[in-house]
């Protein structure tokens, strides 16, 4: 190599060298992180189930930057800003040789990546970078004030009598029975309740709902002494379909990522847990025993799955293509028998059989014991009596609603009742003398299951005059 070639090599690498420090000198620092965007979603999953104002473990409540950070007891603060080894939320989250880190309790304790956000965030200074539109302090000792009604999504009798849940923003309204008095405000995380259902010896109640596309939670409220046993989170976006196993032991329940799920009722512990529908799970139920678990989703399917297995074992509505118009929204069980009452875009209610009795054939819809007269528009809400011995549907087409009432036996229609607004949810009384109807107009409207005949519209929340 000649002493030119060697100048100008020596030159270039000189040159890059130089190129490198100075692009490197101008590199911008690494991005601080966000309490909103990185550290609160972490919290949302592993911390809030445990640590809300309806539920603070340990008087800790970690809903919101102003609450975590006047959290605490003398020395032991939940955050120190710039100090995260005086700081509880990131020394309880730090694994201690094989004990293992302290908290989240009974849970997957966090990975390395999301404890060095923790971390990073404090010595940051942990400071708030929570929007003005994103703050929310409603809480039990704050509830919802109402200026106008809100939309109602579910209803649901106690089995003893004594109640009639009703749906709210951010909470659950807990009636008596015939609408007289409102006995307690149940106020959660969750702005959106999207289901409701009474365990089979109503002392509990089961709550769905979530944020809509930031995360879902399903509650479990203790009616006698209405206190918050559990918040579990779940998913990334509003839960639905919430439903009881037979013996109260566990808790199914539909989701917007197409899948389907069940927890313990008593520790939340995800046991069931299945992708099969190709859309959103809109409602859930048991089988008569609880061994299996049947779903209807907006893909027109209604499947069929083994609990213990979490296996899909089969398709129970007819899979030829075109066969059904629509989604499907609601389902119920007989509740002495396995047969699924069903309703959706179409609004035809429906009867199928649970297990099928001969092999599928393409075109069939072997399952299909009978349909009733179709209600307009899509059927929102469908439910037995708890005889069996009749069915209520309720249904909206272009802002109105309508409830109807047929004998199961032979699909006699009993009678039907127009209610302004869509009807989004309706419900049979525990010793079917009365039907509770509700949906866009914000009212619950009782009626007389024997004749149609409305006995009260119920206002279910307390209304504040406009200002």
């Amino acid at each position: 190599m000649t002493a030119g070639k060697v100048f100008s090599l020596c030159t270039f690498i000189l040159s890059a060298l130089y190129c490198t420090a100075a692009f490197c000198d101008d590199a911008p620092a690494a991005k601080p992180v966000s309490y909103y965007g990185d550290v609160r979603p972490i919290l949302v999953k592993a911390c809030h189930g445990c640590h809300q104002p309806a539920k603070a473990s340990g008087k800790i409540n970690l809903l919101g930057y102003d609450r975590m950070l006047s959290a605490g007891d003398g020395d032991e603060k939940v955050v120190v800003a710039g100090k995260p080894e005086a700081s509880l939320l990131y020394t309880v989250v730090i694994p201690d040789g094989e004990k293992g880190a302290a908290m989240p309790k009974k849970a997957e304790p966090l990975s390395a990546p999301e404890v060095g956000l923790i971390k990073r965030w404090i010595v940051e200074g942990a400071k708030d970078d929570t929007p003005a539109s994103a703050r929310d302090n409603i809480s039990q000792a704050n509830p919802p004030q109402y200026q106008a009604l809100p939309v109602i999504t579910s209803l649901d009798y106690s089995s003893d009598g004594k109640y009639l849940a009703v749906s709210g923003y951010h909470e659950v309204l807990l009636h008596k029975a015939d609408g007289s008095i409102l006995e307690a405000r149940l106020v959660g995380v969750s702005q959106r309740i999207q289901a409701l259902s009474f365990s089979p010896d109503g002392t509990r109640l089961a709550v769905a709902g979530g944020l809509p596309a930031q995360r879902g939670e399903i509650q479990i409220w203790d009616v006698k002494s209405r206190k918050l046993k559990l918040s579990v989170p779940s998913t990334y976006d509003t839960l639905y379909g919430v439903k009881w196993s037979h013996d109260g032991k566990l808790v199914s329940f539909g989701a917007a990522d197409n899948t389907l799920r069940a927890i313990e009722s008593e520790t939340g512990k995800q046991v069931f847990f299945n992708g099969a529908h190709n859309d959103w799970v809109l409602d859930t139920v048991f089988s008569k025993d609880s061994s299996h678990l049947i779903s209807v989703s907006r893909d027109r399917s209604m499947k069929l799955m083994k609990v213990g297995a979490q296996q899909f074992i089969d398709n129970i509505t007819s899979i030829t293509p075109g066969a059904l118009k629509g989604g499907l929204m609601a389902i119920d069980r007989h509740p002495a028998k396995d047969e699924l009452l069903a309703g959706g875009a179409d609004g035809v209610p429906k009867i199928y059989r649970m297990f099928r009795q001969k092999a599928r054939k393409i075109g069939d819809d072997y399952n299909l014991i009978k349909n009733f007269a179709t209600l307009p528009g899509r059927i929102f809400s469908i439910e037995y009596s708890a005889d069996g011995g009749r069915i209520v549907v309720g249904s909206s087409k272009e802002g109105e609603g309508l409830v109807r009432v047929y004998q199961e036996g032979d699909a006699k229609q009993l009678w039907e009742l127009k209610i302004s607004g869509g009807v989004y949810t309706c419900t049979f009384g525990h010793d079917g003398k009365t039907v509770a109807a509700a949906g866009f107009q914000g009212k619950v409207t009782l009626v007389d299951a024997a004749t149609g005949k409305i006995l009260k519209e119920l206002i279910p929340v307390p209304l504040k005059a406009a200002e």
